[in-house]
C-alpha cells in the first residue's frame, strides 16, 4: 500500500508518518520508484504500537524509541522488552523527597525480600512507592505501613491476571502494545474498582448497612 493508504489505515496523518520515519520509530517502506514507497501490514501494527506508547502509555519520542529497538531485537527477551515498554510509565517526582526516605527504601527492600519478587530495590517503582511512603508518613499516616502487605498480596493477583492476559498475543508487537495499554488502563480500571469496593466496605462499617446489622 502506498502511505496515503497506509494513513488512512491507521488514522495517522502523512506527515507524521514521515516523522515516525525520520526519527527511527518506522522502518521506511520499500521503495517502488524514486518517489514512491509501498508499505505492509508490519508498517500498520509498528503506527499502532507507536500510538498506543504515545496516546496511552505517555512515553517520549526518545523512549518509544528504546522500545521499538527492543522490540526488534530477537536477543531480548519478551521479559526485556516488556520492561522497555512499561519501564518509563514509573512515575517519576521532581522534589527531594523527605527525611524519612532512607529508612522507607530499606522498608521496601525489606518487602521484595520477604515477598522473593524478582525486582531490583532501586528500580523506579521501588522508589516510587519509597517516597508515597515518605510522603504518606509526612501527613501523619505512617502507620499505613501496616497495610502494606494486603496491597502487596492485591498487586500481585492483578500483575499475574495482567500478564496471563498478555501471554495470549504472540507478536512480539502485540505483547507490547497489550502491556501497555493493560498498564495503563488497568490502572484505571483497578483505582475504579477499589473506589466501588470502599464505597461497599464504607456502608457495612459505618453506614446504613452496619447500622441495620446493630439492630438485628
Amino acid at each position: 500500500m502506498r502511505i496515503g493508504e497506509l494513513s488512512r489505515r491507521t488514522g495517522v496523518s502523512v506527515p507524521t508518518i514521515k516523522f515516525y520515519v525520520r526519527e527511527g520509530l518506522l522502518p521506511a517502506g520499500e521503495l517502488t520508484s524514486p518517489n514512491q514507497a509501498s508499505y505492509g501490514e508490519a508498517h500498520v501494527r509498528r503506527l499502532r504500537l507507536i500510538r498506543a506508547l504515545l496516546d496511552v502509555g505517555g512515553l517520549s519520542v526518545a523512549a518509544i524509541r528504546g522500545v521499538v529497538m527492543a522490540v526488534d531485537d530477537p536477543a531480548q527477551s519478551v521479559h526485556e522488552v516488556l520492561g522497555a515498554a512499561t519501564g518509563p510509565m514509573v512515575p517519576r517526582y521532581d522534589r527531594e523527597p523527605g527525611g524519612g526516605i532512607e529508612e522507607a527504601r530499606k522498608g521496601v527492600a525489606g518487602l521484595i525480600a520477604a515477598r522473593g519478587w524478582q525486582a531490583h530495590p532501586s528500580s523506579p517503582a521501588a522508589e516510587a512507592l519509597a517516597v508515597a511512603l515518605v510522603a504518606l508518613d509526612e501527613v501523619g499516616h505512617g502507620q499505613f505501613v501496616e497495610v502494606l502487605d494486603a496491597y502487596a498480596d492485591a498487586a500481585e493477583g492483578v500483575a499475574r491476571a495482567d500478564l496471563d492476559y498478555v501471554a495470549h498475543h504472540v507478536a512480539r508487537e502485540e505483547l507490547v502494545e497489550s502491556a501497555v495499554v493493560g498498564t495503563v488502563l488497568g490502572d484505571a480500571i483497578f483505582s475504579a474498582l477499589r473506589r466501588l469496593a470502599h464505597m461497599d466496605a464504607s456502608d457495612r462499617m459505618f453506614g446504613q448497612a452496619a447500622e441495620g446489622g446493630g439492630a438485628g
